[in-house]
């Protein structure tokens, strides 16, 4: 995958190191969970599972502190968008079977499987966090939990952190980390459930067609 693709999609903070090498190094199977962690591991997947349609406000950290911003709309299964604003010139849809990133200022855009990016679990119909990923870890900090989760064919390099808060029932921000450590955090807000999309926000215009990891 491109750079990009790689910051926006393995597509949140305190402190990233320390908070992903202790989920590491206390890496947990599912059948190791307690009880409550069980539990957390539910509600967020019961949470994914309550959401069809939606829009909000992201904030995005690259892993070499650049700060991008944006909107986003999702409509499950599998769809979702992107928009990031100016100067940042890339918008990322996917159409339910390609997800596409494109560069406006140069005019060029990549697609890769839906089924191959993070974003096949987080946009799929129905949730199963404990049968479709393998759960390293699930840390409570202030009242905020932290499940740490990655690929379970390991199609997919790196991690997943998902910063969820029980009280609110929301996602707050999620840190993807690729292959080789790169962090990058994205940060939610102004969310609005049950808002419906126009559909042709899924439709995005491809200058030439560049199948990845097909």
């Amino acid at each position: 995958m491109i750079r990009w693709m790689r910051q926006a999609l393995w597509g949140v903070a305190v402190v990233f190191g320390v908070l992903l090498t202790a989920a590491s190094a206390n890496a947990a199977r599912a059948g190791q969970l307690s009880e409550e962690q069980l539990t957390v591991v539910k509600k967020l997947g019961d949470y994914f599972n309550s959401l069809t349609t939606m829009k909000g406000e992201f904030t995005q950290v690259s892993p070499k502190g650049n700060v991008s911003a944006g909107v986003f709309y999702i409509s499950k299964p599998g769809k979702m968008r992107f928009e990031y604003a100016p100067p940042n010139p890339f918008i990322i849809v996917s159409d339910g079977r390609w997800v596409t990133v494109k560069n406006n200022a140069k005019n060029k855009a990549d697609q890769y499987p839906l089924s191959a990016t993070p974003l096949n679990l987080m946009l799929a119909k129905q949730v199963d966090l404990l049968k479709e990923a393998k759960i390293l870890s699930v840390e409570e900090k202030s009242g905020v939990f932290w499940v740490t989760l990655e690929s379970k064919d390991s199609l997919v390099p790196g991690h997943l952190v998902l910063v969820y808060d029980p009280e609110n029932s929301a996602l707050q921000q999620w840190i993807v980390v690729d292959g080789q450590g790169r962090k990058t955090t994205v940060n939610i807000a102004k969310l609005e459930p049950g808002v419906e999309p126009d559909p042709k926000l899924f439709e995005i215009e491809v200058p030439k067609r560049r199948l990845k990891d097909e």
